[in-house]
């Protein structure tokens, strides 16, 4: 057991007062969290382990009492120590999204999910908290990330002066484009694995702490074209029109409206690439790998579609799709 197991442990037996409980490893996500089902008494609760300083507890719970407060599932905050970085939070199970979603009921359960969205773009005034703006600055900076990242230390690519124009292009065109949209309470991380099948057609809703004031589809983009699991384009746009009119966006045309579910897709992916590709090349964890193949095809088919991507689906064709191969075989190795 880790030093911050065993302070996770002494927390919860002197200031949780939990006595003979079971500690459970439950599944993570991309960020240095770590969770733990604590079963007691018949009982079940989740502890997480947020490090400070790479992790904030602070924004978990804010966020969490204002979307409670708008009448959404988040979970409910027991007891916290924001400087050691630990919670204790109720359990809403094991029935995310990813697991549960099939042909058969992906409408009706993407249906739930986008009323519970509607509720929460609304979030935006919090009481002692106040979510960063997504700007333009913010989305080139995490766009030069995954340059750095995904490009540079995965694929081993070295990019010339033309490349590196091309790129800047490209990501001011996506961050100017995702600017010019109603600005919105923005989970940032809206997506299968992050929100939990509840009764009564409830959604519960997890990991909103790092979540920001920015671009209306950002949200919806993350849900229906997840990194993690993938529907058909034309299912896809069905939804994304269809939560359109729930919120009444009758001043924004389908086509434009379209235009920046496309364009704010695919800077989110390539952010997604990044994430991945630091997991592997930084912490040694492989796990995110198998979904890079996916969210490529996301970006490709936006890149198809729009004469300002052109530059960048000839390099996705000349260049990165053939790293890939060389890297996929040592990753095999």
């Amino acid at each position: 057991m880790d030093a911050r197991q065993q302070l996770l442990e002494r927390w919860l037996t002197t200031v949780c007062q939990l006595e003979h409980y079971t500690k459970v490893p439950m599944a993570g996500d991309a960020s240095f969290r770590r969770y733990f089902r604590i079963i007691h008494k018949g009982h079940s609760y989740v502890a997480m382990d947020a490090p400070p300083p790479r992790e904030n507890c602070l924004s978990f719970t804010l966020i969490a009492d204002a979307i409670r407060r708008e009448g959404l599932r988040s979970p409910i905050i027991f007891q916290k120590d924001l400087e050691q970085g630990f919670l204790l939070l109720s359990d809403f199970g094991d029935r995310d999204y990813l697991s549960e979603l099939n042909e058969k009921n992906a409408e009706a359960l993407y249906g739930c999910a986008l009323d519970a969205l509607s509720v929460l773009q609304k979030c935006s005034q919090l009481s002692k908290y106040q979510p960063p703006h997504f700007t333009a600055e913010f989305m080139i900076a995490e766009l030069q990330l995954f340059k750095e990242w995904f490009l540079q230390k995965h694929l081993g690519l070295v990019l010339n002066s033309e490349t590196e124009k091309m790129l800047a292009t490209l990501f001011c065109f996506l961050a100017n484009s995702a600017a010019s949209q109603p600005q919105v309470f923005m989970h940032r991380d809206f997506h299968s694995a992050n929100l939990m099948v509840l009764p009564n057609d409830e959604v519960g809703i997890l990991d909103f702490q790092d979540a920001f004031i920015g671009p209306l589809t950002y949200d919806v983009v993350s849900l229906l074209r997840d990194c993690y699991i993938e529907w058909p384009t034309q299912q896809v746009e069905k939804l994304a029109l269809a939560y359109k009119e729930k919120i009444k966006l009758t001043q924004v045309s389908n086509e434009i409206y379209l235009r920046w579910f496309d364009l704010m897709g695919m800077q989110r992916h390539l952010k997604a690439l990044l994430t991945f590709s630091r997991k592997y090349r930084r912490d040694q964890n492989n796990h995110y790998l198998k979904h890079i193949p996916r969210t490529l095809n996301y970006i490709v088919a936006v890149a198809n579609k729009y004469p300002e991507c052109h530059a960048f689906k000839l390099f996705l064709e000349t260049d990165i799709f053939p790293a890939i191969k060389k890297v996929s075989l040592l990753c095999e190795q």
